[in-house]
């Protein structure tokens, strides 16, 4: 008997007996996923990352050229609170993208995010300075970050199903964590591209134009990405699904785990983005040349990469839950005095050591928190059930991490202040971890 797809519900019926007992992906992995498939999802997801997260490492360029002040720090402020915006638009573009990967697929919804991803991008890349259009240059500026965070947004849920329902149910941990290792190369690739533009370009050029140069570069890669993407299977189910588990009343249903996903959430992005804001944070209060702060960026890449591929190996070797709740509390007590040894010894080795340390208990936990929260999702409800946890817990706790810690340390004149708030989000999250099933042995649902 053939099969179609029936939009209304999100499933494909009138397949055969065969076929409504396997879901796609379990019979794609019978027949052997390619690495490449794989491969596009991750490099898709490393391309708009990068994108992304460049805005957070250029903030104090882009703050004078668009966010004029009366002092630096105002700029900064500016700048930083920009950067959030990006995040206003993520629970929007979770909801409707991820609805929309549940309905249609997870193929067609990331073919959809690369594209806006570079409509965002180009918006950066493209727009001349307030001094030369005035107001119109931030107002094009918001816009182009609340695209980049609407894309970014429908990007996780997604792009994670996939890597979940193509791989090898005893590898679902170290499938998935590509999610966030992704996020790593992206991290790494903007942090070199910075410092070789500080090391060959002076300050006058690199202000005038030299930090527009990575967003440039990531626009010549995406049409790559997008390439790749169009190649990809379909791993969305085969098996019919009751209407209680889909849609809006799905995600109701699961409205506890969505819940507490958001709090687990919250503790990683915070680490992750404070992390990110290393290289701001050493150039604006600990007074490091942009060249060697630069580094830190670098480290967090290196990191993150190689340590959430450890955790999603240990994820799968020792369960989800002590590999995500272990590092979250070691962060909640040891954030504080990594912090305050920086701060006594301002130099670069102390600096990439503390930046490095985050980086590393921040990607093992986020690897298998990342994992465990689709995994106790439904099929029907999985992309759009994890990018609303994501796209909310990153609005909320990430988008404003940047923002906040700048003002703290201005308010507190406490220049270990990002530490204490790490520290306090992460101890509630991991309050949240404790309340989560294990998932490490579950069969996926389809």
């Amino acid at each position: 008997m053939s099969s179609s797809f029936n939009p209304g519900d999100g499933v494909l019926v009138g397949a055969s007996a065969e076929h409504r007992a396997k879901p796609v992906s379990t019979l794609a992995k019978a027949a052997g996923v390619p690495k490449r498939i794989v491969a596009a999802t991750v490099a898709g997801n490393a391309l708009e990352f990068y994108d992304f997260v460049t805005y957070a490492f250029f903030a104090v360029y882009i703050g004078r050229a668009f966010f004029p002040a009366s002092t630096p720090l105002g700029s900064l402020l500016l700048s930083v609170a920009v950067f959030g915006v990006g995040f206003v638009s993520r629970p929007v573009g979770g909801m409707l993208i991820g609805a929309f990967a549940d309905r249609a697929g997870r193929k067609p919804a990331m073919l959809l995010t690369i594209a806006l991803i570079t409509i965002g991008t180009l918006g950066l890349a493209l727009t001349p300075s307030y001094a030369s259009i005035g107001i119109a240059a931030p107002i094009i500026v918001v816009l182009a970050r609340l695209v980049q965070g609407l894309a970014l947004g429908g990007e996780v849920g997604p792009s994670t199903a996939f890597l979940l329902e193509s791989a090898p149910p005893e590898q679902r941990g170290l499938y998935g964590s590509w999610q966030l290792a992704s996020q790593g190369a992206a991290t790494l690739v903007a942090g070199v591209i910075g410092v070789s533009l500080i090391t060959l370009l002076s300050p006058d050029a690199l202000q005038a134009w030299g930090w527009r140069v990575p967003f440039a570069a990531g626009l010549l890669l995406l049409p790559v990405a997008l390439y790749l993407r169009r190649e990809m299977s379909e791993t969305l189910h085969a098996a019919p699904l009751e209407a209680s588990q889909v849609g809006l009343r799905g995600v109701l249903r699961q409205r506890r785990v969505i819940l507490l996903a958001v709090l687990v959430i919250a503790g990683g992005t915070v680490s992750n983005y404070v992390g990110s804001y290393m290289t701001t944070y050493a150039i604006s209060t600990l007074k490091f040349p942009p060249g060697i702060a630069m580094g830190a960026t670098v480290m967090v890449g290196i990191v993150t990469l190689v340590f959430a591929l450890v955790g999603g190996w240990l994820s799968d070797r020792y369960g989800r839950k002590p590999v995500m709740l272990l590092p979250r509390i070691a962060t909640a007590v040891l954030i504080v005095p990594a912090f305050l040894l920086l701060i006594a010894h301002p130099i670069l080795p102390v600096l990439l050591a503390v930046t490095a340390f985050l980086a590393a208990i921040t990607a093992i936990s986020g690897a298998a928190s990342i994992i465990a929260i689709p995994e106790l999702l439904p099929c029907g409800i999985r992309a759009t059930g994890l990018s609303i946890a994501y796209g909310i817990g990153v609005s909320v706790f990430g988008g404003t991490a940047q923002f906040v810690v700048t003002w703290l340390i201005d308010v507190t004149g406490n220049p270990a202040a990002p530490a204490w708030y790490v520290a306090g989000i992460s101890a509630m999250a991991a309050l949240a971890m404790l309340a989560l099933p294990e998932t490490g042995r579950r069969r996926l649902d389809d």
